[in-house]
């Protein structure tokens, strides 16, 4: 039976059986056991979340029952209150769960849920209006235009229909964020002035697209192309995407862009949280999620500090090696490497082509090696693409999307090309390493592909501290195994490392300390040399998503740290592939499971 339909009855088994009734403090009915209890919630959390049943792509020929396909998320104001309720419900059932009842893995499964309630749960009841759900790089604007064109299949006639029957829904989901952001409005809560200014380029610029020219419609005429379909059903479909388009989508676009263009006079003059409502009380838990740690904003600043330093000296010693003067400045080095020619792409119209196939090429080449560190590698393809033209000039240099769990759709990682200095080459084996192998795809395909977790191990939680801290990780270790010999390479790693403890620099000073977002700005691009584009990207996401930049080299760290422990205390035993099967075989969990499993394979051993 394949995977895909075990996990589809498995599920269906856990609501028949799952049901709970909860009455204050008393529990009418409580599930078989705790694993039990977080997967029936965890599948009620999918169902009610469209997009994430589509992502995973294992309902799909189930969609005559859910009608998934046809759906997406609509949150207002009514839906932040149900969520908080439900979370504190589902906290009190975890916690009656005696731990002395539990196996190993459930008590590590509990740590886990109930670490992540109540965080979930501290944030909902004193800071629900702090984020900003119209930014941009990750605005409800933007994620469904890219979830349509990137995600929702198009494979016969039906799910052509479901597509628009989706974007009908655009209006109503867009309603209800206007909602909350009214509420942010009485709350005196708004992003800086420049979010205003993206937020509204990209708005207007959707709403005055051509037909030939919507990402919406290009996509979907490509897609449906490629199906057998009668000339005249063509006909029909392509008139009611334009009638969706014009009564749905351009009308929910139309009431973000009129909330934004009336609110922008009262936009924040400074770039940090700590301006907002007890600011620095909200950063503080920012953190916690993001990092899984108690570090303070003050240590994670001073660590920043320590390895961007320990890194520079190191990037100045090879700089040394190749003849750049003992005295070299890495800022103004790698700004050099940045223009020079050698190490750029011809601006020519087949150039995204031509980094993308190069980019593929250095993934296969990785993914061979990578298999002498592994135990498994993943069933799951791997595939590289450009980041869309509608939100490349906002993005990041690259991301990562995960594949379908019934093998639908790759892995894919996304390379920004819009600025030809963004992809010097000696910075490409790094990123693909990150994105892809061993990074994020080797990460995710397979714990996706591990029937052995938890449905909630699996799906139910996970962690930047974790997933980045693996990624960034990754790159150290393709170092390691040889993938980057020649020192401009190795440039290109550590450029990538120190941008990732300067992280650690601007985002605590952005937000704890008060900086500027040009201060922000011109401190890393004095200490990295990257790209005045690269640098105002970062610097713009940092200030819009608060915390998770730190993620990275938090997490980084951990795992190197753990690594050294099981070396110095497993000497001759230490193997690895053991080491990294202990890392990534239990899901995506908080550095502070991590450090407890790897404190039992030593043990153990």
């Amino acid at each position: 039976m394949k995977k895909f339909l075990k996990i589809a009855l498995y599920s269906l088994g856990v609501l028949l059986l799952g049901g709970v009734i909860y009455l204050g403090n008393l529990f009418l009915f409580k599930p078989f056991s705790l694993d039990h209890y977080l997967a029936k919630e965890l599948i009620l959390e999918m169902l009610d979340s469209p997009e994430s049943i589509t992502y995973l792509g294992m309902f799909d020929r189930f969609n005559w029952v859910t009608n998934h396909q046809s759906k997406i998320s609509i949150s207002g104001l009514e839906d932040l209150e149900e969520d908080l309720i439900d979370a504190k419900n589902s906290r009190a059932m975890l916690l009656s769960y005696d731990d002395e009842s539990l196996s190993e893995q459930q008590k590590i499964t509990k740590k886990i849920a109930v670490f992540d309630l109540n965080n979930f749960i501290k944030e909902e009841e004193e800071f629900p209006f702090h984020n900003y759900p119209l930014n941009q790089i990750g605005g409800i604007h933007l994620n469904l235009v890219e979830f349509m064109t990137d995600v929702h299949p198009i494979r016969n006639k039906k799910e052509a229909e479901a597509y628009i029957e989706r974007l009908d829904l655009f209006d109503d989901s867009y309603r209800g964020t206007l909602e909350i952001l009214n509420e942010q409005k009485k709350a005196g809560i708004f992003p800086p002035e420049f979010v205003f200014d993206h937020v509204i380029r990209q708005l207007d610029e959707f709403l005055n697209f051509t037909k030939k020219d919507n990402p919406l419609r290009k996509v979907y005429i490509r897609k449906i192309n490629d199906l057998d379909l009668e000339e005249e059903d063509m006909k029909e479909l392509i008139s009611q995407l334009d009638e969706s388009i014009e009564n749905s989508v351009n009308p929910g676009f139309r009431l973000l862009y009129d909330f934004i263009k009336e609110t922008r006079s009262q936009a924040n003059q400074f770039h940090g949280v700590w301006s907002l409502p007890n600011g620095d009380e909200f950063y503080a838990l920012r953190l916690k999620v993001y990092t899984t740690t108690d570090y303070s904003a003050q240590d994670i600043h001073d660590i920043g500090l320590s390895e961007v330093d320990r890194i520079t000296k190191r990037m100045q010693a090879i700089a040394l090696d190749l003849g750049y003067g003992e005295e070299a400045n890495v800022g103004n080095l790698m700004n050099k490497l940045n223009e020079d020619p050698n190490f750029l792409y011809a601006d020519t119209p087949d150039r995204k082509e031509t980094v993308v196939n190069d980019y593929n090429s250095i993934v296969e080449e990785t993914w061979q090696i990578a298999e002498d560190y592994f135990h498994n590698m993943p069933t799951s393809k791997v595939e590289v693409r450009a980041v869309p033209e509608y939100s490349e000039k906002n993005q990041a240099g690259g991301y990562y999307m995960s594949p379908a769990l019934d093998g639908s759709r790759p892995g894919v990682f996304y390379a920004n090309l819009y600025d030809i200095k963004q992809t010097p080459t000696y910075s490409m084996r790094t990123l693909a390493f990150h994105e892809a192998i061993p990074g994020h795809h080797l990460q995710v395909a397979l714990n996706l592909e591990n029937e052995d977790l938890t449905l909630y191990r699996r799906f139910g939680y996970g962690t930047s501290a974790f997933s980045e801290g693996w990624a960034l990780y990754s790159e150290r270790l393709a170092l390691e195994a040889g993938l980057a010999e020649d020192p401009y390479d190795e440039l290109g790693v550590l450029q990538s490392e120190l941008f990732r403890a300067v992280r650690l620099v601007v985002d605590t000073g952005i937000h704890f300390k008060r900086w500027t977002r040009e201060e922000a700005m011109a401190y890393m691009k004095d200490v990295t040399g990257m790209s005045d584009t690269e640098v105002r990207v970062e610097i713009e996401r940092y200030i819009v998503w608060p915390g998770q930049a730190c993620s990275y080299k938090v997490g980084m760290l951990k795992i190197l740290e753990l690594r050294d422990k099981a070396k110095e205390k497993l000497g001759e035993n230490f193997d690895i592939k053991d080491f990294h099967s202990i890392v990534l075989e239990q899901g995506q969990p908080p550095l502070f499971i991590v450090e407890e499993l790897v404190n039992g394979m030593i043990v153990k051993k």
